[in-house]
């Protein structure tokens, strides 16, 4: 009986994960009672709840049977998971090397103590403000967050684990985090830079190309980095303990925005980009009027690619939508359409 599924798989929660999801429950009766939270959306939320408790509870058994595993790859975004899924399977090893990845843009939102379940509702209050949420994808969006801290907190101990990351500061702050999970855990752990391994191993006088995000390298490559950092060290106690503490310094800040300088995260304002896409969008104008476009208004799509395009930080195209509103909400840009998708409206300078 379903019942009976149910008292085992809470018997098996860990007493921070049970903590957690009390605390989900309560959180949405005191919204039902004090503000205009509905009771159509309460019924749906405790219903993820209750299909957490069984997603985590197979994921631990799951992960029970997985002692085979030779090796746990975890990586920072589904694109560059799928990419070395991939290499791995072409590799021959895809059915003894796991891989875990966060659907997450660690650059983008507050990371105050992420660690701990004040900080995850204080993203996720972000992060919902964030996403134009047109297909539900927040709901995938915080399951999918909740169950990658799982999969990663429940790897054996005898199972080496493999990171991988790029030099930007979304991947490399989703390191310090995965590292802040790990911190109990004696896994053998390696850190390979794709970045820098990719620019090692195929660049020539004549051809330059810096990945800034691991996703942008193509699995065949994966594969040559992957084989050639089998030879690298692990890292040693003093070099997890060193990110271990950054991470603990950067979960005490409350910026919601971080870029990649000089090797280092730095945490800057939410606004920090917005007069960069004032700049593009003036670009765009005079190209748009030498041309002599006929349309008043350029696609929001534009304007956000343009701006991505040419950035050498990684934000994802959400946060960049995100600003665009708020700065049509303070008068900079008129709009016409419709703001529940980037597709469905335009952008100008006021008149």
């Amino acid at each position: 009986m379903e019942i009976d599924k149910l008292k085992k798989a809470i018997k098996e929660l860990p007493e921070e994960e049970a903590k957690s999801l009390l605390f989900h429950v309560l959180l949405r009766m005191n919204l039902l009672r004090e503000t205009e939270y509905s009771e159509k959306e309460f019924v749906s939320d405790i219903e993820n709840i209750y299909d957490m408790v069984f997603d985590r509870s197979r994921e631990r058994a799951e992960m029970s049977q997985e002692g085979n595993f030779q090796m746990i790859h975890i990586l920072f975004g589904d694109s560059p998971a799928g990419s070395l899924k991939y290499a791995l399977k072409e590799m021959g090893v895809s059915k003894e090397e796991k891989v875990i990845s966060f659907w997450d843009m660690f650059s983008v939102g507050p990371i105050w103590r992420l660690h701990e379940k004040a900080g995850q509702e204080a993203r996720f209050g972000f992060m919902q403000k964030v996403m134009n949420d047109e297909n539900d994808d927040f709901r995938d969006y915080q399951k999918k967050f909740y169950e990658t801290i799982n999969q990663i907190i429940s790897i054996p101990e005898d199972v080496p684990i493999t990171i991988w990351v790029a030099e930007n500061s979304h991947e490399q702050t989703g390191l310090r985090y995965v590292l802040h999970l790990l911190k109990i855990k004696i896994n053998d752990i390696k850190v390979i830079n794709s970045t820098k391994m990719a620019a090692e191993k195929f660049n020539r006088p004549d051809i330059e190309y810096i990945a800034i995000k691991t996703g942008e390298i193509i699995p065949e490559k994966l594969q040559v980095i992957y084989e050639e950092s089998k030879s690298s060290a692990s890292m040693s106690k003093d070099e997890r303990k060193a990110l271990e503490d950054e991470w603990i310094d950067l979960a005490e800040t409350e910026e919601t925005l971080r870029v990649w300088q000089n090797e280092k995260i730095k945490s800057v304002s939410e606004d920090y980009y917005d007069q960069y896409m004032i700049n593009m969008a003036k670009k765009l104008q005079i190209e748009r009027e030498r041309v002599k476009e006929h349309e008043e208004f350029m696609k929001s799509a534009r304007l956000i690619g343009e701006v991505i395009g040419h950035l050498d930080q990684y934000m994802g195209d959400e946060f960049f939508e995100y600003r665009l509103r708020k700065l049509i909400e303070k008068g900079v840009f008129e709009m016409e359409g419709n703001l529940k998708a980037m597709r469905y409206y335009s952008v100008r300078f006021p008149l």
